[in-house]
C-alpha cells in the first residue's frame, strides 16, 4: 500500500512539474452568432470563422494577435461561439475558398480612455453609461447575415492541416481523439480502447471502466456489436462518460463508452485505402469513400479483419473435503477466423435547416475456435495419492451476423442553438454454431463425447426524439422521449454419447428460451449559469421497464415488471479563471438482471467452470458522486483530477457454490449469481496531457481506488491502482513513434461482465477473489511519404514483454482456485494506408481541368 501511494504521489508531482501556471482571467461569458451567405443570400457551409485578440507577450514585451476560438459554419451557413472573453476587443475573421474574406471588430465592454485590462479603471459597457455593468443580454450578440463576394481569380492548390487535441473535456464527458492512434492500426475497437485513459481491456476483449462494465454505444446509441467487431480504422474518437446525466439510459450504472465513427461531409470526393498483415498469419484490408455534391452526401466503407488468435492458460483448484482433491488443468486455445464490416450512409440536405440521414452497418464473422485441455486430478487418500489423467479436445464453429439501420432527422430552428432530432435504430445480431468435446481419460480412448448446438438471435429497436432550446443567453432546455424494445431467442442444445451408443440429449443442460423486454423513458434537463458563481445542469429521468420470457423446451415462463422509477442527476461547474474549473456531479442509476442471469440454465462446457442463472435476482441501484478539477497550463498542458464514490445496493455479482453436475449427478462447484447486500467503490483518478516538446506529447492516467463487496464469503476490500501512459514522438523524415504502457495492481474481480449472449467467456467468482498485478507495453512506428504525405506505413507490436496476463485467485467454502491466461502476446502488425481526394466538385463538370484550383482539406 505504501508503494502504491508513493507511485501516485510521484506521478502527480511529475505531471504538475511538466506544466507552468498561467495568470487568471475574468469569466468568459460572451456569445456571438450569425450567418454567412453569398451575395444572393445563399448560405455558405464550411466557412472558417475565428476570433482573434491582442495579447501581451511577456517574452517579446509586445502585443500580438492570438486565436481565441474558431469554428466552421453549418450546412445552413450559421455559426455560434460561446464562452468568449468579454474584456477587450475581438477581431472576427471569416474565410472560404472562392470568396472574399471578412474582418470585423467586436466589443462587449468598452474600456475607458487610458484604461488597461486588469487595471482599476471602471469598465464601460458597450452602449451603456460609464461605470455601469451591462445586463446579460449585452454579452449575447447577433451579427446577422454576413455576405461574402465571389473572387474571380483562380486559387492555387492549398493543403490545410489541423491537428485536433488528444483530449477534450465537456460538462459530462471526456472525448479522446484516437483516429491517429498508431498502436491500434489494423486492429479493432478493443485495441483502440487499450490506449484510452480510464478504460481497461482484458485479454478477452472485455471492456471495463473503473473496474466495472460500462454500456457500449456506437454514435450515441446502444449496439449489439462487441468491441472486437468494429475496425479501428473507422473510429474517430471515443467518448468516456463516467457519470451520465439524466439524458442517458439509466441502466448505464458503470458509465458509458461511446464509439464515434468517422464522418466526412466535406464537399468533393475523398477516401482511404489500407491493407496489413501480422506475424500470426492474420490480415486486414479495405477502404472508405465519401462523395458530396449539392444536397447529397454519400459515404461507404468496407473492411475485413482476419485473425489467428492463440491463448494459453492453467487452472488449479484445491478441494479441502474428504478426500482432499487437487485438480490441475492446462489449456491451449487456437481460434481462426475474422469478420467483414461494411457501412453505407446517405445524408440529404432538404433545406438549409433540415437534414435527413440514413445509415446501415453490416457485420459478418466466422470463427473456428479449438481448445485442448489437459487435466490431472489427484485424490489424497489415506493409502496414498490416486491420480487420474485426462484430456478434453474441443472444436467448434461460430457464425455471427450483425446489422444496424438508423434513420434520423435533424432540424435547426432560426434561433441559434435550438434544434430537434428524431431517429429510429434497428439492430440485429445472430449467432449460430456447433461444438464437439471429446474426453479421453488415462489414455484409454474416448470416455464420452459432448456435442453442443447453438442458435441465438437478438433484435433491438430504439425510437428516440430530443429537443434542445436556449431559453436565454445562459439557459438551455433539453428534453426527450425514448422507447427500447428487445427480443432475444436462444436455442442451446447439449448432447452426450458414451462408447457404443448414440448421442442423447441432456435436457438438464440444454437451454431454449425466448424473451422480450422493454424500457420506456423520458427526461428533461435544464442547464445554465447562476450569475457568475457557477454553471449547472440538472435533470430528471423516468423509466418503466419489464420483461417476459419462456423456456421453450419446458414451457416454464418468467415475467417481471419494474415500476416507474425516477433517476435524478445534477452537475455543477465553476470556472476559477480561464484556465481552471471545478465540477461536481451526482446521479442515480439502475442495472436490471439479464434473462441469462435469471434463467436456471446450466453450462458445463468446462467442468471446472460450470455456470447457472438465478431466477431470484432483483435489480441493483447505484448512486454515483464525482468531483473533478481541471487546469490548463501555459504550453498546452492539461491536468484533470477526479475523486469519485459509488455505492450499489443489491449488487448483482458472481458467486461460486456447491451444486449437482447436470450429467453425472455428482457434487460439483457451480458459478451462479447472487444479490450482495451492497458494494462500495471510491477513488482518485488523475489525467494529464502534456506537450513536453514540439516533438513529444505525453498522456498519463492514474486511478487509485478501493472496492468492497458486502456479501457472505466476499474477499477483503483492498486498495488498487491502474495506470496508463501514452507517448507520441514526431521525428525527422516524417517518422512518428508511439510507445504506451499500462499497469493494473492487485484488484477485486469485476463484479458484472454480462456482455452479449449466453455464458461469459470465463466464470469466476467476483465476490470471492482478486486479480494479481500485471502490466503491458506496446510500441509502433509510422512513416508517411508520397505527394502531400498521403501514404503511410505503420509497424506495431503489442505486449512486448508477454506480461499482459489474466492471473486470478478465488476462494470459498471448501475450495481455493488459481486461474491464469495469456492471449496473443508479441504480435507484429504491418499496415499500409493511402488517402486520396479532391474537395472541389466542379472538377466533375469541367471539360478542361488544366490549371484549375483545388482546395484540399485533410485532417492530419
Amino acid at each position: 500500500m505504501k508503494q502504491t501511494v508513493l507511485i501516485v504521489i510521484l506521478t502527480l508531482v511529475t505531471m504538475l512539474h511538466a506544466s507552468a501556471q498561467m495568470p487568471g482571467r475574468p469569466a468568459n461569458i460572451g456569445h456571438l452568432y450569425g450567418k454567412v451567405t453569398d451575395a444572393q443570400g445563399k448560405p455558405l457551409a464550411d466557412a472558417s470563422v475565428y476570433f482573434l485578440q491582442q495579447k501581451y507577450d511577456s517574452v517579446s514585451r509586445k502585443s500580438r494577435e492570438v486565436l481565441v476560438k474558431g469554428a466552421v459554419t453549418a450546412g445552413n451557413g450559421e455559426f455560434s461561439l460561446a464562452e468568449l472573453p468579454v474584456m477587450g476587443r475581438l477581431r472576427l475573421k471569416i474565410s472560404i475558398a472562392g470568396f472574399s474574406g471578412h474582418e470585423q471588430d467586436i466589443t462587449f465592454i468598452n474600456m475607458p480612455q487610458g484604461g488597461k485590462p486588469g487595471g482599476n479603471a471602471p469598465a464601460r459597457p458597450a452602449g451603456g453609461a460609464p461605470g455601469r455593468m451591462p445586463d446579460m443580454s449585452a454579452f449575447d450578440k447577433d451579427l446577422g447575415n454576413i455576405k461574402l463576394s465571389p473572387v474571380e481569380k483562380q486559387l492555387q492548390t492549398v493543403t490545410v492541416t489541423a491537428a485536433r487535441p488528444l483530449i477534450q473535456m465537456d460538462f459530462d464527458k471526456k472525448t479522446f481523439n484516437v483516429d491517429k492512434n498508431l498502436v491500434s492500426a489494423g486492429g479493432t475497437a478493443a485495441d483502440v480502447m487499450r490506449n484510452v485513459p480510464s478504460v481497461q481491456v482484458d485479454i478477452d476483449g472485455n471492456v471495463k471502466l473503473r473496474n466495472s462494465t460500462p454500456q457500449l454505444y456506437i454514435d450515441g446509441r446502444p449496439t449489439t456489436l462487441s468491441p472486437d467487431q468494429v475496425p479501428a480504422a473507422e473510429i474517430a474518437s471515443v467518448e468516456v462518460i463516467t457519470n451520465p446525466s439524466a439524458k442517458y439510459d439509466a441502466s448505464s450504472d458503470a458509465g458509458i463508452i461511446n464509439i464515434v465513427l468517422k464522418k466526412n461531409r466535406q464537399k468533393g470526393y475523398n477516401g482511404n485505402i489500407m491493407a496489413g498483415a501480422d506475424s500470426r498469419g492474420g490480415y486486414n484490408g479495405g477502404g472508405n469513400f465519401n462523395l458530396r455534391e449539392g444536397k447529397f452526401n454519400l459515404s461507404a466503407t468496407l473492411m475485413t479483419n482476419q485473425a489467428r488468435n492463440r491463448t494459453t492458460g492453467t487452472t488449479s483448484r484445491y478441494l479441502s473435503g474428504e478426500p482432499r482433491v487437487n485438480i490441475f488443468q492446462q489449456n491451449e486455445n487456437k481460434t481462426k477466423g475474422g469478420f467483414i464490416f461494411g457501412k453505407l450512409g446517405v445524408d440529404y440536405f432538404a433545406s438549409n435547416r433540415t437534414t435527413f440521414s440514413l445509415s446501415a452497418i453490416q457485420m459478418h464473422g466466422r470463427f473456428r475456435p479449438g481448445e485442448v485441455i489437459y487435466i490431472q486430478t489427484d485424490s489424497l487418500l489415506q493409502t496414498g495419492t490416486q491420480s487420474i489423467y485426462s484430456n478434453r479436445c474441443y472444436s467448434s464453429g461460430r457464425t455471427i451476423d450483425g446489422t444496424t439501420l438508423q434513420l434520423g432527422i435533424k432540424h435547426n430552428f432560426p434561433k441559434p442553438g435550438r434544434e430537434w432530432t428524431a431517429d429510429v435504430t434497428w439492430s440485429t445480431r445472430n449467432v449460430s454454431g456447433d461444438g464437439l468435446i471429446t474426453t479421453d481419460r488415462n489414455g484409454h480412448g474416448s470416455d464420452f463425447q459432448q456435442k453442443n448446438i447453438l442458435g441465438a438471435d437478438n433484435k433491438l429497436l430504439i425510437v428516440q426524439t430530443d429537443y434542445v432550446s436556449p431559453l436565454s443567453a445562459t439557459t438551455k432546455l433539453e428534453a426527450g422521449l425514448r422507447a427500447q424494445l428487445a427480443d432475444v431467442t436462444n436455442d442451446n442444445e447439449n448432447f452426450i454419447r458414451y462408447p457404443g451408443s448414440e448421442f442423447e440429449p441432456v435436457h438438464s443442460a440444454s437451454m431454449n428460451y425466448a424473451t422480450t423486454n422493454h424500457v420506456y423513458a423520458g427526461y428533461i434537463t435544464l442547464s445554465g449559469a447562476v450569475k457568475r458563481l457557477f454553471n449547472y445542469k440538472a435533470g430528471l429521468r423516468a423509466e418503466s421497464s419489464g420483461y417476459t420470457g419462456k423456456l421453450t423446451n419446458t414451457g416454464e415462463q418468467f415475467d417481471n415488471d419494474y415500476p416507474l422509477s425516477l433517476f435524478p442527476s445534477l452537475a455543477l461547474s465553476r470556472k476559477l479563471n480561464k484556465d481552471q474549473e471545478l465540477q461536481l456531479s451526482v446521479s442515480r442509476r439502475i442495472n436490471r438482471p439479464s434473462f441469462f442471469q435469471l434463467s436456471p440454465y446450466t453450462d458445463f462446457t468446462d467442468n471446472l467452470n460450470i455456470t447457472r442463472g438465478n431466477p431470484d435476482l432483483v435489480p441493483e441501484f447505484t448512486n454515483i458522486t464525482e468531483f473533478a478539477y481541471s487546469k490548463t497550463f501555459q504550453g498546452n498542458h492539461t491536468f484533470l483530477a477526479s475523486a469519485y464514490y459509488k455505492r450499489t445496493n443489491h449488487l448483482i455479482t458472481r458467486y461460486l457454490t456447491k451444486g449437482t453436475h447436470p450429467v453425472t449427478g455428482e457434487e460439483a462447484y457451480i458459478n451462479t449469481f447472487i444479490n450482495a447486500d451492497h458494494a462500495e467503490t471510491y477513488g482518485l483518478e488523475l489525467t494529464s496531457v502534456n506537450a513536453l516538446a514540439r516533438w513529444w506529447d505525453l498522456t498519463t492516467n492514474v486511478n487509485l481506488y478501493r472496492s468492497k463487496i458486502n456479501a457472505e464469503g466476499a474477499a477483503d476490500p483492498l486498495w488498487s491502482v491502474f495506470a496508463k501512459v501514452n507517448n507520441n514522438f514526431k521525428l525527422p523524415q516524417n517518422f512518428t513513434i508511439q510507445l504506451s504502457a499500462d499497469y493494473q495492481g492487485k484488484t477485486n474481480l469485476p463484479v458484472n461482465t454480462n456482455q452479449g449472449f449466453g455464458p461469459p467467456n470465463q466464470a469466476q467468482s467476483a465476490s470471492q477473489g482478486y486479480i494479481r498485478p500485471f502490466c503491458g507495453v506496446d510500441a509502433a512506428v509510422k512513416k508517411t511519404f508520397g505527394k502531400e504525405q498521403a501514404a503511410s506505413l505503420t509497424l506495431s507490436v503489442n505486449d512486448i514483454f508477454r506480461s499482459r496476463k489474466t492471473d486470478q485467485y478465488s476462494k470459498g467454502p471448501g475450495f481455493t482456485q488459481d486461474y491464469y491466461r495469456l492471449n496473443n502476446p508479441q504480435v507484429l502488425r504491418l499496415n499500409f494506408a493511402y488517402r486520396f481526394g479532391k474537395m472541389d466538385m466542379s472538377l466533375f463538370k469541367r471539360k478542361n481541368m488544366k490549371n484549375q484550383g483545388v482546395e484540399n482539406m485533410q485532417e492530419m
